[in-house]
Protein backbone atom coordinates (compact mmCIF):
# COMPACT_ATOMS: atom_id res chain seq x y z
CA UNK A 1 0.00 0.00 0.00
CA UNK A 2 1.28 3.47 -0.86
CA UNK A 3 0.97 6.32 1.10
CA UNK A 4 0.54 10.31 0.26
CA UNK A 5 2.98 12.04 2.94
CA UNK A 6 1.84 15.39 1.84
CA UNK A 7 0.50 17.50 -0.23
CA UNK A 8 0.17 21.06 1.06
CA UNK A 9 2.64 23.22 2.19
CA UNK A 10 6.33 24.13 0.70
CA UNK A 11 6.64 20.84 -0.80
CA UNK A 12 4.53 17.26 -2.08
CA UNK A 13 6.11 14.58 -0.80
CA UNK A 14 5.39 10.87 -1.63
CA UNK A 15 6.96 7.77 -0.37
CA UNK A 16 5.46 4.20 -1.09
CA UNK A 17 6.43 0.50 0.54
CA UNK A 18 7.75 -0.76 -2.90
CA UNK A 19 10.27 0.77 -5.38
CA UNK A 20 9.15 4.10 -6.89
CA UNK A 21 8.55 4.09 -10.99
CA UNK A 22 9.23 6.81 -13.09
CA UNK A 23 5.56 7.75 -13.42
CA UNK A 24 5.20 7.55 -9.72
CA UNK A 25 8.31 9.61 -9.40
CA UNK A 26 7.37 12.33 -12.54
CA UNK A 27 3.50 12.69 -11.38
CA UNK A 28 5.42 14.74 -7.74
CA UNK A 29 8.43 15.55 -9.24
CA UNK A 30 8.30 16.62 -12.81
CA UNK A 31 11.99 18.00 -12.24
CA UNK A 32 13.43 14.98 -11.74
CA UNK A 33 12.90 14.72 -15.55
CA UNK A 34 13.54 18.33 -16.65
CA UNK A 35 14.75 18.33 -20.17
CA UNK A 36 17.37 20.94 -19.69
CA UNK A 37 18.48 23.49 -17.40
CA UNK A 38 16.34 26.62 -16.64
CA UNK A 39 17.00 29.73 -18.79
CA UNK A 40 18.92 31.10 -15.59
CA UNK A 41 22.09 29.26 -15.69
CA UNK A 42 24.96 30.03 -17.79
CA UNK A 43 26.87 27.85 -20.48
CA UNK A 44 29.24 26.73 -17.78
CA UNK A 45 26.67 24.90 -16.11
CA UNK A 46 26.72 21.25 -16.57
CA UNK A 47 23.16 19.90 -16.68
CA UNK A 48 22.29 16.28 -16.43
CA UNK A 49 18.99 15.41 -15.50
CA UNK A 50 18.51 13.77 -12.42
CA UNK A 51 16.86 10.66 -13.87
CA UNK A 52 20.11 10.03 -15.67
CA UNK A 53 21.31 10.15 -12.20
CA UNK A 54 18.75 8.30 -10.76
CA UNK A 55 19.03 5.39 -13.31
CA UNK A 56 23.07 5.34 -13.00
CA UNK A 57 22.19 4.30 -9.20
CA UNK A 58 19.56 2.21 -10.15
CA UNK A 59 22.29 0.00 -11.98
CA UNK A 60 24.17 -0.17 -8.64
CA UNK A 61 21.64 -1.39 -6.73
CA UNK A 62 19.92 1.70 -5.35
CA UNK A 63 15.95 2.15 -5.79
CA UNK A 64 13.87 5.35 -4.62
CA UNK A 65 11.46 5.07 -1.84
CA UNK A 66 10.50 8.67 -1.68
CA UNK A 67 10.10 11.76 -3.26
CA UNK A 68 9.42 15.36 -2.95
CA UNK A 69 9.33 18.54 -4.82
CA UNK A 70 9.34 22.56 -3.45
CA UNK A 71 7.11 24.68 -5.14
CA UNK A 72 7.57 27.77 -6.78
CA UNK A 73 5.87 30.96 -7.24
CA UNK A 74 8.01 31.89 -10.29
CA UNK A 75 6.43 31.41 -13.72
CA UNK A 76 8.07 28.58 -15.65
CA UNK A 77 10.29 27.33 -12.55
CA UNK A 78 7.93 24.45 -11.44
CA UNK A 79 9.79 21.83 -13.18
CA UNK A 80 13.27 22.89 -12.37
CA UNK A 81 13.16 23.11 -8.42
CA UNK A 82 14.69 21.67 -6.02
CA UNK A 83 13.43 17.68 -5.38
CA UNK A 84 14.69 15.28 -3.42
CA UNK A 85 14.98 11.48 -3.57
CA UNK A 86 15.54 9.03 -0.33
CA UNK A 87 16.86 5.56 -1.93
CA UNK A 88 17.66 2.02 -0.09
CA UNK A 89 20.29 -0.31 -1.42
CA UNK A 90 19.65 -3.95 -2.45
CA UNK A 91 20.07 -5.39 0.36
CA UNK A 92 17.75 -3.57 2.20
CA UNK A 93 15.28 -2.49 -0.20
CA UNK A 94 13.04 -5.18 0.45
CA UNK A 95 12.01 -3.71 3.69
CA UNK A 96 8.99 -2.15 3.69
CA UNK A 97 5.85 -0.91 5.83
CA UNK A 98 4.62 -4.09 6.55
CA UNK A 99 7.79 -6.14 6.13
CA UNK A 100 9.84 -5.38 8.77
CA UNK A 101 9.32 -5.58 12.64
CA UNK A 102 7.85 -2.87 14.49
CA UNK A 103 10.61 0.13 15.37
CA UNK A 104 13.19 -1.47 12.79
CA UNK A 105 14.82 0.85 11.07
CA UNK A 106 16.17 1.28 7.37
CA UNK A 107 19.24 3.15 6.05
CA UNK A 108 18.77 5.45 3.00
CA UNK A 109 21.20 7.70 1.38
CA UNK A 110 19.28 11.21 0.87
CA UNK A 111 19.51 12.87 -2.67
CA UNK A 112 19.08 16.47 -3.67
CA UNK A 113 19.24 18.60 -6.37
CA UNK A 114 17.54 20.84 -8.78
CA UNK A 115 17.89 22.28 -12.15
CA UNK A 116 17.42 26.17 -11.24
CA UNK A 117 20.98 26.33 -9.55
CA UNK A 118 19.15 26.51 -5.94
CA UNK A 119 21.33 23.45 -5.45
CA UNK A 120 24.13 21.28 -6.23
CA UNK A 121 24.05 17.58 -6.09
CA UNK A 122 23.56 16.48 -2.34
CA UNK A 123 24.12 13.25 -0.78
CA UNK A 124 23.26 12.39 2.80
CA UNK A 125 22.46 9.78 5.35
CA UNK A 126 19.44 9.24 6.04
CA UNK A 127 17.37 6.55 8.75
CA UNK A 128 13.46 5.16 8.11
CA UNK A 129 12.01 4.22 11.19
CA UNK A 130 9.13 1.56 9.84
CA UNK A 131 7.22 2.19 12.46
CA UNK A 132 5.85 5.22 12.05
CA UNK A 133 6.82 6.54 8.57
CA UNK A 134 9.14 9.51 9.56
CA UNK A 135 12.23 10.01 7.49
CA UNK A 136 15.32 10.69 9.71
CA UNK A 137 18.04 12.90 7.97
CA UNK A 138 21.57 11.90 9.76
CA UNK A 139 24.48 14.64 11.20
CA UNK A 140 27.51 13.30 12.42
CA UNK A 141 31.33 14.77 12.99
CA UNK A 142 32.58 11.10 11.67
CA UNK A 143 30.41 11.50 7.99
CA UNK A 144 30.44 14.34 5.70
CA UNK A 145 27.84 15.29 3.14
CA UNK A 146 28.73 14.79 -0.59
CA UNK A 147 28.48 17.79 -2.33
CA UNK A 148 28.64 17.58 -6.45
CA UNK A 149 29.11 20.28 -8.82
CA UNK A 150 27.29 20.75 -11.97
CA UNK A 151 30.33 19.96 -13.98
CA UNK A 152 32.74 17.29 -15.22
CA UNK A 153 31.28 13.45 -14.25
CA UNK A 154 28.44 14.25 -12.70
CA UNK A 155 27.32 10.53 -13.06
CA UNK A 156 30.26 8.89 -11.61
CA UNK A 157 30.53 10.92 -8.87
CA UNK A 158 27.13 11.10 -7.64
CA UNK A 159 27.13 7.13 -7.79
CA UNK A 160 31.04 7.19 -6.11
CA UNK A 161 29.38 9.46 -3.20
CA UNK A 162 26.21 6.86 -3.25
CA UNK A 163 28.70 4.09 -1.91
CA UNK A 164 30.82 6.48 0.44
CA UNK A 165 27.47 7.23 2.04
CA UNK A 166 26.91 3.64 2.23
CA UNK A 167 29.82 2.59 3.66
CA UNK A 168 29.52 4.81 6.54
CA UNK A 169 26.17 3.48 7.84
CA UNK A 170 27.79 0.90 10.31
CA UNK A 171 28.78 4.31 12.16
CA UNK A 172 25.33 5.09 12.34
CA UNK A 173 24.27 1.69 13.29
CA UNK A 174 26.93 1.85 16.11
CA UNK A 175 25.41 5.60 17.47
CA UNK A 176 21.28 4.62 17.32
CA UNK A 177 22.48 1.25 19.12
CA UNK A 178 24.21 3.53 21.93
CA UNK A 179 21.11 5.52 21.96
CA UNK A 180 18.82 2.46 22.53
CA UNK A 181 21.05 1.55 25.24
CA UNK A 182 20.74 4.66 27.33
CA UNK A 183 18.05 4.83 29.82
CA UNK A 184 16.71 8.46 30.46
CA UNK A 185 15.21 10.11 33.38
CA UNK A 186 11.54 11.96 32.95
CA UNK A 187 13.82 15.46 34.15
CA UNK A 188 16.50 14.34 31.16
CA UNK A 189 13.42 13.84 28.81
CA UNK A 190 12.29 17.06 29.17
CA UNK A 191 15.76 18.53 28.98
CA UNK A 192 16.32 16.97 25.59
CA UNK A 193 12.37 18.66 24.63
CA UNK A 194 13.25 21.77 25.68
CA UNK A 195 16.15 21.71 24.05
CA UNK A 196 14.62 20.34 20.64
CA UNK A 197 11.74 22.91 21.34
CA UNK A 198 14.37 25.76 21.08
CA UNK A 199 15.76 24.47 17.99
CA UNK A 200 12.34 24.62 15.92
CA UNK A 201 11.14 27.83 17.25
CA UNK A 202 12.60 31.74 18.22
CA UNK A 203 11.07 32.95 21.85
CA UNK A 204 11.30 36.13 20.51
CA UNK A 205 10.09 36.32 17.03
CA UNK A 206 8.14 33.06 16.87
CA UNK A 207 7.23 31.97 20.18
CA UNK A 208 6.20 28.08 20.57
CA UNK A 209 2.58 27.30 20.15
CA UNK A 210 2.66 24.31 23.33
CA UNK A 211 4.62 23.62 25.71
CA UNK A 212 7.93 21.23 25.75
CA UNK A 213 5.79 18.57 27.36
CA UNK A 214 3.78 17.98 24.37
CA UNK A 215 7.01 17.11 22.28
CA UNK A 216 7.17 13.54 24.91
CA UNK A 217 3.70 12.08 23.67
CA UNK A 218 4.30 9.47 22.05
CA UNK A 219 1.69 8.73 18.94
CA UNK A 220 1.14 5.00 19.70
CA UNK A 221 2.33 2.70 22.48
CA UNK A 222 5.37 1.20 20.94
CA UNK A 223 6.91 4.38 21.41
CA UNK A 224 6.75 4.08 25.32
CA UNK A 225 10.16 3.29 25.85
CA UNK A 226 12.03 5.65 28.40
CA UNK A 227 15.75 5.25 26.18
CA UNK A 228 17.24 7.82 24.09
CA UNK A 229 16.89 6.47 21.19
CA UNK A 230 12.92 6.08 21.83
CA UNK A 231 12.56 9.52 23.04
CA UNK A 232 14.30 11.21 20.24
CA UNK A 233 12.20 9.62 17.66
CA UNK A 234 9.51 10.94 19.27
CA UNK A 235 10.27 14.79 19.55
CA UNK A 236 11.48 13.79 16.30
CA UNK A 237 8.28 12.93 14.35
CA UNK A 238 6.33 15.52 17.30
CA UNK A 239 8.53 18.23 15.45
CA UNK A 240 8.47 17.43 11.79
CA UNK A 241 4.93 15.75 11.40
CA UNK A 242 3.25 18.31 13.10
CA UNK A 243 -0.37 18.19 14.02
CA UNK A 244 0.31 19.37 17.63
CA UNK A 245 -2.48 21.92 19.58
CA UNK A 246 -1.43 25.10 20.99
CA UNK A 247 -2.66 28.55 21.04
CA UNK A 248 -0.36 31.75 19.34
CA UNK A 249 0.92 34.53 21.05
CA UNK A 250 -1.75 36.33 21.12
CA UNK A 251 -4.10 33.59 22.32
CA UNK A 252 -5.92 31.82 19.18
CA UNK A 253 -6.23 28.07 18.79
CA UNK A 254 -4.05 26.54 16.16
CA UNK A 255 -1.99 23.04 14.93
CA UNK A 256 1.53 23.25 14.38
CA UNK A 257 1.99 22.23 10.46
CA UNK A 258 3.95 19.23 8.80
CA UNK A 259 7.45 21.01 8.43
CA UNK A 260 7.37 19.54 4.12
CA UNK A 261 10.21 22.32 2.71
CA UNK A 262 12.66 20.12 1.89
CA UNK A 263 15.64 22.70 3.11
CA UNK A 264 13.50 23.14 6.74
CA UNK A 265 12.89 19.26 6.82
CA UNK A 266 16.83 18.55 6.25
CA UNK A 267 17.99 21.20 8.68
CA UNK A 268 15.63 20.71 11.53
CA UNK A 269 16.38 16.75 11.61
CA UNK A 270 19.92 17.50 11.44
CA UNK A 271 19.87 19.58 14.52
CA UNK A 272 17.56 16.94 16.32
CA UNK A 273 20.13 14.56 15.35
CA UNK A 274 23.14 16.12 16.85
CA UNK A 275 21.27 16.95 19.97
CA UNK A 276 20.80 13.55 20.32
CA UNK A 277 24.48 12.76 20.04
CA UNK A 278 25.09 15.26 22.22
CA UNK A 279 22.62 14.03 25.01
CA UNK A 280 24.29 10.33 24.73
CA UNK A 281 27.64 11.40 24.98
CA UNK A 282 26.50 13.48 28.39
CA UNK A 283 24.40 10.32 29.61
CA UNK A 284 28.07 8.15 28.45
CA UNK A 285 29.90 10.81 30.97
Amino acid sequence: MNQLAARMGNAVTYRANSPLSDDQIARIAPSVFAAEKHESRSERYAYIPTIEVLNGLRREGFQPFSVSQGRSRIAGKAEFTKHMLRLRHADQSHLALKGGQVGEEVNEIVLINSHDGTSSYQMMSGVFRLICSNGMVVQTETLNDVRIKHSGDVIQAVTQGAYDVLDGFGIIRDVTENMKALRLTAPEAMIFADAALSIKYDEEDSPAPFAARELVRPRRREDTNPDLWTTFNVIQENLVRGGIAGRTADGRRTRTREVTAIDSNVKLNRALWTLAERMAELKAA
